[in-house]
């Protein structure tokens, strides 16, 4: 009897080991040589079109030419978000072993959307979620999910809100001028109107201006608007700030709202004890976002959604399936499927579980640590360097600062020239990299420190290169 031949998607063991070595040590080259790289590089459509544009193959090429292609063309032009001078947006800089869980998932091919397909990854994602509920102060009640990050969490955690409040026609969503434009987008999809996203002033520490809010919410009550959710922030991406959480959820509780808190961003500084203080009152909050590849060193994608009762999340988002009726296992074996929008899920817990095992958490709370603490740092720094000038204080790990010498009389429109040229300057020069921000008008420069590769040193030397640079700039006016 003759054998069916394969269609030829297979490689031979030796082939697969040999693509694997050569991987690996390419990433571990890159890893290692990260310190004396660019922060930076890139290219224009047009040069990267001639080298990767054009139309499928009918016939392939060595898998080891392929690679190496990409190697040298596509994945160097790009930021580099886990290089230690990188403070540009919210850099991450993810562990090895968060790498490799995240290499054995693809090759064992794992589907973790309820418990029958992938039992195993479902308990991870339980123990995962369970530490960060310990690590907020939830109670029992509370749970989560696991997502592509925050973006997709804030519309899950939305339209938990909606439906707790039994899908009212004229829903209102609230939250700051400082708010991510996530929760915007979150608001229009979960269906709200544009005209009933509420953006509200912040104070000048640019935290939510809590008397506007309760005087917004009044309005839209006597105009027959239905308030359904109040979006507060713990560490803004502009600079970190945190609204007051504990007077926003006694105006929530009061006025039946739901009260939602991005900490996208800063919530992983729950596992510091400076992190536990400066967001304390979060535990009060109906509805949490967190990204792991932000401040918990691992790969994209993997944020989380937290909610304080776990039922509102399945209340929102069960749909029985006739396809899927054979994976209903039991009791206490939830489907997380059934917690959210996707069915196709990756497993994003193994990540974050095998890292944590392999570091323990003593050094995940020093690496957190170490961002707050050279933020502090940097703000010293800048206060006592006469061309620097601090815009903001330091809350979370983002110090917002920009050139402006000490005794200068330039006025806004001056400094802003001044510094983005300096801005541009840092980013053509590529030893390092960082953005800028506008705070109420105020142009700024802004470095976030999250990278648990980051030194002090790596710190001061971008900071003396800003005030190098900002001399020179000033020379030449």
């Amino acid at each position: 009897m003759q054998t069916e031949k394969p269609h030829g998607l297979k490689l031979t063991p030796e082939e697969m080991r040999s693509l694997a070595s050569l991987a690996t040590e390419i990433l571990i080259d890159r890893i290692h040589g990260l310190d004396q790289a660019n922060a930076w590089d890139g290219e224009f459509r047009k040069v990267l079109d001639d080298h990767l544009g054009g139309p499928p193959p009918e016939d392939g090429r060595p898998a080891e030419n392929v690679l190496t292609q990409v190697v040298q063309e596509v994945l160097p032009n790009a930021a580099r978000l886990d290089h230690p001078r990188f403070f540009g947006f919210i850099p991450s800089c993810p562990t090895w072993p968060g790498i490799l869980a995240d290499y054995l998932a693809a090759g064992f091919n794992i589907n973790s959307c309820t418990w029958l397909v992938s039992s195993g990854t479902s308990q991870l994602e339980l123990t995962v979620t369970e530490w960060m509920r310990t690590w907020i102060g939830y109670p029992e009640t509370a749970g989560g999910i696991l997502t592509s990050g925050g973006s997709t969490a804030t519309v899950e955690a939305f339209v938990a809100a909606r439906e707790a409040a039994g899908h009212p026609d004229r829903p209102v969503v609230y939250m700051s001028d400082q708010s991510h434009g996530a929760q915007k987008k979150a608001a229009l999809i979960a269906g709200v109107r544009r005209e009933n996203i509420r953006v509200i002033p912040t104070d000048a520490n640019f935290r939510i201006d809590l008397v506007q809010l309760k005087t917004q919410i009044s309005k839209d009550r006597a105009s027959g608007l239905q308030p359904v959710t109040v979006a507060a922030n713990a560490g803004t991406s502009s600079t970190g700030a945190i609204d007051p959480l504990k007077e926003l959820y006694e105006l929530c509780s009061s006025e039946g709202i739901w009260l939602h808190v991005d900490a996208a961003y800063g919530g992983f500084a729950l596992v510091t004890e400076t992190g536990k203080e400066l967001l304390g009152g979060i535990h009060e909050a109906d509805s949490i976002v967190m990204d792991a590849h932000k401040w918990f060193f691992q790969p994209y994608e993997i944020g989380a959604l937290m909610v304080k009762d776990k039922k509102h999340l399945e209340n929102a988002f069960f749909i029985g399936n006739d396809v899927l009726q054979d994976t209903i296992w039991g009791t206490n074996h939830p489907n997380f499927a059934d917690r959210g929008q996707q069915l196709s899920r990756a497993a994003r817990a193994l990540k974050v579980w095998v890292s944590v095992q392999t570091f323990g958490m003593a050094k995940f709370r020093a690496a957190v640590q170490n961002g707050l603490d050279l933020a502090r740092r940097a703000a010293d720094y800048v206060n006592a360097n006469s061309v620097l000038e601090l815009i903001t204080p330091v809350t979370l790990g983002i110090l917002c600062f920009r050139v402006n010498p000490i005794n200068s009389e330039f006025d806004e429109s001056t400094l802003e020239t001044i510094n983005r040229t300096v801005l541009v300057r840092v980013f053509w020069d590529e030893y390092m990299f960082f953005s800028s921000t506008s705070l109420k008008g105020v142009f700024s420069l802004r470095l976030c420190i999250t990278n648990h590769n980051t030194s002090w040193e790596d710190v001061r030397q971008t900071l003396d290169r800003v005030a190098q640079l900002g001399q020179e700039v000033l020379t030449e006016m």
